[in-house]
Order: C-alpha cells, then structure tokens, then sequence
C-alpha cells in the first residue's frame, strides 16, 4: 500500500508539472482505485490490483499527454476534462448529418456543433432575437428576448422577466411563448428543423426555421419587428482570427422572395457561411444590417430600430475583420397586426460547410445536402429560400408522424416526450453524412481483400455514407456495441441509412490493420483489427474515419465476444423489417464469415461461447468469466437467426449446421446459467457470478424484435424469461432507489447493488429502454412502462439533462458520458407497441411509423 501511495504522489506531482488539472487528475485516480477496491472490503485491498489499476491510470495519461500536449489533438475519450454538466440545452436545430446548432430553453444559442464530431459549448450572447412594438408611429416597446445580462451589448435593453416566458420541445420542432408584460401582445416562436422519417433529401439539410406567430389582444392595430442578430462564428478564438466578412442577398424563385444577410466565416480548414434571413412577402418588410461589432455596446443597432422598427439596410458588403476584431449582423422582418388580430413573421438560420475535413485534413468529403444544393460554397441562399418556401410541407409530414402518438390515449405523456426528444441524437450526435467522390469504384470502398458486396457502390452512392458517435464525449463514430441498441431507431425511420452503415462495417470485416498498438486496459500490444472481426467502430473524427478504424484503445475488441454477434442480429433484423432480400443476400457470407471467427470462443465444444475472464463486451469495465447470461443469450440469439437467414436463403447445410450447434447451446445455457428464478451474471462460481443482470435478456429482446421469439424458432423457454423479467424488476427496479431510477446494471439476490465494477451499480438508460421493450413484447406492458418512466423522470426532470442524455448515472448524484447514443434504443420500445397491437384480436391502431418507405 507505500508503493502504491509513493506512486500516487509520484505521478499525481508529475501531472500537476504538466499544466494537466490537478482535480482531473485526482479523479481519474481515484475513479481506478474505487474500481480495485469495491470487490473487498475497506481496507483490505490487494496489492496487485491497487497497482494493477494505478498501472492503467498511468498508461492512460502517458498516451493522453502524448495525445493532447505533443500531437495537440483530442482524445477519444477524455477522462482528465470531461464536458462539465449545464443544465441549460434545449432542442438542436438542423437536418441529419450537416452539423447542428442547439438552442437552450432560454433562447440562447449555446453547443455547436458544425466541423464534424468537434463541440464548442459556448453561449454566444450576440445570437438574439429582439421585438419592437410601435402603436400609431411611436416604439412603445423594445426588449431583448433574452433573460441575460451581458457586460457586452450593454446599449440594448436585456432583462427580460422569464416569470412571462415558456419552453415547449418535442423534436424537431419547440416552441417558446413571450407574453410581453403589459403590452397584451403575444409571440409564439415555433422552431422547425427538417427531421423527417424516410426522407433523404430535406432531412440533410443544415437550415432551422422560426415562424413568429404574433397575437394581438390591443383594441389598436400595432407594428411588430422581429431582429434576429448573430455573430460572424461560434463563439470560438476562430472568430477573432480575422478574414471574415458579411453581405446582403436578396434571392427570389417561383414569385417568392427571401431577403438577408451572408455571414462569411474563412477559415483556413472547413470554412462555412451562415445565412440569417425573412421571407418578404404582401404586408411583411425585410430589412437588415450587414456589420456591427458585438463586443461594443451595439448602441448604433439599437438607436436604429428604436427609430422606426427598422433597420437601415445599408448596400454592398462589409469591410473583412482584422485579426482581434470580430463581426456581426442582424436581419428585421416586419408587418403590421390588426386589433385583436393575428399575423406571421418567418425567419430562418442556414449554414453551408459543403466540404469538410476530419481531424487528419488526408480526404476531403462532401455532405449530403450538396447533391441537391451543390458543393461551391455559395449554397446559404438557395438553402435559405428553400427552408422559408418549404417548412410547411415539413410541419405537414412531422405532424402526420407523430400525431398517432401523440393522440393515443393509451400511451403515456412522459414517453411521448422521450420517444420524439430522444431522436435529437440522430442529428445532434456529432452526426456526418456525406457523398461518395464521383471517381469512386467498388475496389477503393472494398479494400485489399474484395467484401463481394455486390450492392455496396449503388447503396452508398445512392444513400451517402452515415455516422454518428458513441457520445458528445466519446469520439469514436459508429460504436457498434452501442449501435447495436440505438439502431432501432435508424432502421425503423432511415432505414436506408442504417443500409448503408451496416455496408461499411461489412466491408471492414474481410479487411484486416496489421498496425500494432498498445492497449491501455492491459499494456499489451496487438493488431489494430483482424480479418473477419466486426470493428468496434469506424474511428475517431481526429483523425480518418472509415479509412483507419478502430480508434478504442482500452480493450483489443478482436476479443470481444458481442461484436460479432451483433451484426448479424442486425443483418436479419433489419431484413426481417424492411424484406430487402438483396441486402441479404450480401451479408449472408459475411454473416458466416464472423460467426466462424466466433466459433473459436466455445472452447469446450458445448454449443455456447465462454467469456475470457476480463471485460470483453460493452460493458468494458465490468469482468465476465465463463458462460454468461450477455454474451450466451446474444450467441444463442445469433445462431437462431443463422438458422432463419439459411432457411430464407435455402442454404440447408448452414441451417444444419446451426441447428445442431443451436441445439447444444441451449441445453448448456439452460444448465449452466438458470438458477430457477433467473440467468446467473456467468458460471464462473465467484462472489457474484449470482448477480443479476438488468441486460440479461437481451438476445430474447433482439428475438422479439425480429419475430423468432415463439414456436419452432423459440430459443429461451419462455416461462424462464418472464421470471427473468419479473426478478429484474422486482430486484433492479422497485427495489433499487424506490423503484423511480430505471433498473440498475447489477443486483445482488440480497437486494443490494453490484458493486464488483465501476459499471455494475450504474443504470445505463439505453439498457433500460431496452429491458422495457423487452417486458412489453413478453406481455409486461405497465412493467415495462413504469421500469422506463424512472430513466425519463431521472434525466430530464430531475437532473436537468434535457437533450444530453448520458450513459450512466448511479443512484447519488453521480453520472457519465453526456449525450449519448445508446438511449435512442427507445424505439425498440415503440417495435414492441406496434407489434402487439399488430396481434391483438381487436382491429389494432394505425402503425405510427411505417416500417416501409
């Protein structure tokens, strides 16, 4: 224990000379040594696994000082300067895979996120809207509608009183209500962002509309403005960097004409131009200002709408910054309100980044939006004017989405809200979706060794390529034992998307990195990836995602016993949705490949794979030795599933020969893991190889999903799974926190959380979403409902994360990985309604989301 504290004081000394922060480095100490101490009791800690973890914590800061201080690069994940929380965030705006720009339920503009995978979460207090109110030629009324109180800016009138304002957010659109205080006039600000299922034009569009509805309750007509202001950048040092500029455009198509002003951002990587913009049209004026500097008093904007609820539009474009100096400018839209009347004002925010590099600058990509916009950096108008003609048609198909939802009585408030707001992820998650080059073949995307994929070039060419990342705070896109869950809502509303995602990680199967590298989890040394082993994801947007993958260095995910498995339920899942038999057709041998590759794992020749004794699925921190409920269930899962794709396939020496292998398996499942209650955490007759696991039916989950969960196809018995289900929520559930926290990863059959691991006593809100689904397709609806309800009531009531959702949060105030992909697994959720609706007696509702374009 001396040599463990002198190494403590050693490196902790050390950090602290490095300019790393003291407190972070603490942290992440004492977050190893909890690990190594919580399977004993206090003060009875080995030696070994004392320094064993302290070996792993300095490993991890060797490579982060490698990575941040020598390279200047982010790492994957940073466990030294996590995102600190703020709860402040509101719904995103923009489409799928063109960057985004979160509003918080304030108003303010603060997470950008535009390069792509790189956040800057910063509030921009220059980014307002601000109304005029005039009666009879005479302003009565100037606000700010901002409750802030900048020490820039100070020429404007901030302040206002949120005692008379109110937030609404149901993904893609929200709403923000502003009773002006003593005027009797209303604003209502609707937010619309292109987010629609089964579209793969509109929905890549980096544009968000703000319709102002305006309500008079005067006896006396009134003159209303609206200005809307933004800052030339993010918020960044980039903005001071100097070379940016503005200009006015007017752009007028089919009758109808969009005026604003261009805000020119040139930087030397990525540039991009933002659009601020009104419609103009019969009774409504566009004015603007092209430049004022935000970080003065802005007295000069003020003073001129102050004027005569206008602005002066001055002609040509703006001087470029100087290096130091940053710039911004502002748009007016304005029209008169008759008493007790209503009128509409339309604005809307663009941005076109067209070509973007990741963080190795060695490719350049096109993004989506650039098939129908172009790809020459002079698209904001066009988007503009297109956003302003068009976000009632998107409004009309949102509406048709979600209203059976919405109007279904039988459905609970709480998880309408979860089910739309939980997508913000979709396109809030670092997301990219770009163009194949227009010189690509099939040989440049198939790599050295030939995938075979006959669909694979016309699926990408057609579609683009997708990612998105494992977290806000874990860079690596397409995690895909987390994808594994979240998929559910990409093949069940983008299907082609989750298409073409599932091409790439097939393609990176049959090729291979020979790379070596060490891993920080063990200190050893392997291949970056090998030959017919799923990926753990495509890589870091650091560096050059699809072409060097594998970015995770705490575990060699070769031997991770998941992967493999989860592609191919996802092979057949997918199918079983959307009766692509083409694309079966060309993940079958690759179905094959990786389950052969998996085969190696049953060491003893049972019919079922044995875990290796150290953390070799997703959950990365929480050791399984044997057997296991996991990694068996989700085997069983997978051979079942290779059975039905031979069938399908007419492949019978395949079907026989999982079947007989599925046939075994069982038995040895059955025996080895069920205690006559439950499925064991493993076999492996430790301490808490009893523990029961919230996730241990998550093969019959995927089984559910996919339709293989009854008659000859039955893997699980399923007087087994309900008792399974009924434990888990009598035990992780209700008898965790008053059962109002979700269920907690590991339980103890004395009541008492599993604290064997840093993972184990956590609730990962995406797990639970899932267990719910999984108690809804076993018939346990309200079960099911009341297990999820306590992640919602936890997450966006309690802790204030609205659309942050983390991984992980324990039961005292202790949480992990904001924004996260895994919850979007609440579709799986809405699957498993529509499913049993589908089999009730009674004629079941209308399908509230078509599974089929």
């Amino acid at each position: 224990a001396g040599q463990a504290a002198a190494l403590v004081r050693q490196y902790e000394g050390s950090a602290r000379g490095r300019g790393v922060p003291a407190a972070g480095w603490r942290v992440c100490l004492a977050h190893r040594f909890e690990e190594a101490r919580q399977p004993y009791g206090a003060g009875d800690v080995p030696l070994r696994d004392v320094l064993r973890h302290i070996g792993l914590a300095l490993r991890y800061f060797r490579w982060w000082f490698k990575k941040t201080c020598i390279e200047k690069k982010s790492a994957f994940i940073d466990l030294l300067c996590a995102v600190p929380l703020q709860q402040i965030y509101g719904c995103p705006l923009g489409g799928i895979g063109g960057g985004t720009i979160t509003r918080g339920w304030r108003g303010e503009f603060c997470r950008w996120q535009l390069n792509p995978g790189i956040y800057h979460y910063e509030t921009v207090i220059a980014n307002q809207f601000t109304v005029c109110l005039r009666c009879k030629g005479q302003t009565v009324y100037q606000q700010v509608l901002s409750v802030e109180r900048p020490s820039t800016l100070q020429g404007w009138n901030w302040g206002y009183c949120g005692h008379y304002a109110f937030y609404h957010a149901l993904y893609p659109c929200a709403w923000m209500v502003y009773e002006l205080p003593g005027q009797n006039v209303v604003l209502t600000c609707r937010q619309v962002s292109p987010v629609i299922p089964h579209d793969y034009k509109d929905s890549s569009l980096p544009v968000g509309v703000f319709v102002w509805e305006v309500e008079n309750g005067r006896d006396e007509d009134v003159e209303i403005s609206i200005m809307f202001s933004l800052q030339n950048g993010t918020g960044t040092k980039e903005d001071r960097s100097g070379g940016h500029w503005n200009e006015p455009f007017a752009i007028k198509k089919d009758g109808k004409w969009v005026a604003g002003v261009l805000l020119h951002h040139c930087t030397h990587v990525n540039p991009f131009t933002f659009a601020i913009s009104a419609r103009e049209k019969a009774g409504t004026t566009v004015t603007h200002l092209t430049a004022f500097n935000p970080a003065g008093s802005g007295r000069e904007v003020w003073l001129d709408l102050l004027q005569d609820g206008r602005l002066d539009s001055p002609a040509g474009k703006s001087n470029t910054t100087e290096k130091g100096e940053v710039t911004a400018a502002a748009v007016c839209a304005s029209c008169t309100v008759p008493a007790q009347g209503h009128r509409t004002l339309e604005l809307a925010l663009a941005w076109d980044m067209p070509r973007v590099h990741f963080g190795s600058r060695e490719k350049l990509h096109f993004r989506r939006y650039t098939r129908f916009f172009g790809s020459g950096g002079d698209a904001a108008p066009a988007l503009s004017h297109y956003a302003l003609t068009h976000y009632e048609e998107w409004e009309r198909k949102i509406e048709a989405w979600q209203k059976p939802i919405l109007e279904n009585s039988q459905l609970p408030s709480w998880y309408k809200s979860a089910l739309f707001n939980e997508l913000y992820f979709m396109t809030d998650g670092g997301t990219i979706w770009v163009e194949l080059p227009p010189d690509c073949c099939a040989e440049d995307l198939q790599g050295p060794a030939g995938a075979g994929l006959s669909r694979l070039l016309p699926v990408l060419r057609e579609y683009g390529r997708f990612a998105y990342l494992e977290g806000q705070e874990y860079r690596m896109y397409n995690t895909y034992d987390v994808h594994f869950y979240a998929s559910f809502a990409l093949v069940m509303l983008w299907p082609k998307l989750q298409t073409s995602l599932q091409y790439d990680i097939a393609v990176t199967v049959v090729n291979e990195d020979v790379q070596p590298r060490q891993y920080l989890m063990c200190g050893q040394t392997a291949q970056v990836k090998l030959k017919n082993v799923v990926p753990h994801d495509i890589g870091d947007p650091g560096d050059e995602p699809w072409q060097r993958v594998n970015a995770y260095l705490m575990h060699d995910t070769a031997d991770w016993k998941d992967l493999n498995l989860k592609f191919v339920l996802q092979v057949y899942r997918d199918y079983y949705l959307t009766h692509d038999s083409l694309y079966l057709q060309d993940m079958w041998p690759v179905c094959q490949a990786v389950m052969e590759s998996e085969l190696k794992f049953d060491t003893d020749n049972d019919g079922l794979i044995e875990n290796g004794g150290f953390a070799d699925q997703t959950y990365d921190a929480w050791v399984v030795n044997g057997a296991s409920a996991y990694c068996g269930g989700l085997w069983l899962a997978a051979v079942c599933t290779m059975c039905k794709m031979a069938e399908v396939l007419g492949d019978a020496e395949i079907q026989q020969k999982y079947k007989d292998i599925l046939s075994k398996g069982k038995e040895a499942f059955e025996r080895m893991l069920w205690n006559g209650g439950y499925y064991n955490y493993d076999s492996s007759g430790s301490d808490t190889s009893s523990s029961i696991m919230s996730d241990q039916c998550a093969g019959q989950w995927f089984l559910g999903a996919c339709g293989l969960d009854q008659g000859e196809f039955e893997v699980f018995p399923k007087s087994h799974i309900v008792s399974a289900l009924k434990t888990i929520f009598e035990k992780n559930v209700m008898g965790f926190a008053g059962g109002t926290m979700g269920a907690v990863n590991g339980m103890r059959p004395d009541g008492v959380p599993d604290t064997s691991s840093v993972q184990s006593d956590e609730v990962w809100i995406g797990v639970v979403y899932a267990l719910a689904a999984t108690m809804i397709q076993e018939g346990m609806v309200e079960e099911g409902f009341r297990t999820a309800e306590g992640c919602y009531r936890t997450v966006w009531e309690r802790l204030g994360m609205a659309f942050q959702t983390p991984e992980a949060y324990r039961e005292k105030k202790v949480y992990r990985s904001l924004a996260y992909m895994r919850p979007l697994s609440i579709w799986s959720m809405q699957l498993a309604l529509e499913r049993r609706a589908s089999q009730a007696p009674a004629p079941a509702r209308p399908s509230q989301v078509p599974i089929h374009p």
